[in-house]
């Protein structure tokens, strides 16, 4: 199996009407509720089957637990990869054309951790697809040496893609503060001049 059709970076902005930029938060939304009862999946999990010090009871089972909460978690960021850094980009324009009163601290930092998150995710990207043209031919999903591969892959992708579950909502929070703040280009309205009161005509005796 090749990788070709995948050589273009899937994370690149791409010009987008209103309504798909609605859709593309929409998506992201969707990826922090499943991330986030992936995670708790996981952690039910390890609770369960580790002693009070964390160790787990079954080096494999556990392992093999967590490349799944990996797999899974990848899975549903494939959803929103295309859009990531349209609504990146968008997010720092609507952030600079924003009213300062308007603006959350954290948000810069926040922008920051999912910009990072999103460079070194493409960058692995860019690896596993390196990694999986080098495998030996016949060598494709469900046979080990593809499977172990990959799941060394998604296990160095899991951090940045927790970053995006737990960062990602100021994605929405910021199209929604842009939306109800007034433009910094916008001019001001126009006073309207206070009309004179009519005269009544003289009357002649």
């Amino acid at each position: 199996m090749t990788a070709l059709a995948n050589r273009t970076p899937r994370t690149h902005a791409i010009t987008r009407t209103p309504s798909e930029h609605a859709e593309a938060l929409r998506q992201i939304d969707l990826y922090r509720r499943q991330a986030e009862m992936i995670l708790a999946s996981w952690d039910a999990y390890s609770d369960e089957h580790t002693d009070p010090d964390g160790w787990p009871h079954d080096d494999h089972a556990y392992g093999l637990r967590q490349q799944q909460r990996d797999a899974d978690t990848a899975t549903a960021f494939d959803t929103v990869r295309a859009s990531a850094r349209h609504l990146l980009t968008t997010a720092e324009s609507q952030l600079s054309q924003m009213p300062a009163k308007s603006v959350q601290s954290r948000w810069v930092y926040q922008l920051g951790v999912l910009r990072n998150a999103l460079d070194r995710l493409d960058a692995l990207h860019e690896e596993w697809l390196d990694t999986r043209d080098s495998l030996p031919t016949g060598a494709g999903p469900g046979t080990p040496a593809y499977d172990d591969v990959l799941g060394d892959h998604n296990a160095e992708c899991w951090s940045y893609l927790n970053d995006w579950a737990n960062h990602s909502k100021i994605l929405i929070e910021i199209d929604q503060v842009a939306r109800q703040a007034p433009s910094p280009l916008a001019p001001p309205p126009a006073a309207t001049a206070a009309r004179p009161a009519p005269v009544s005509p003289k009357v002649r005796r």
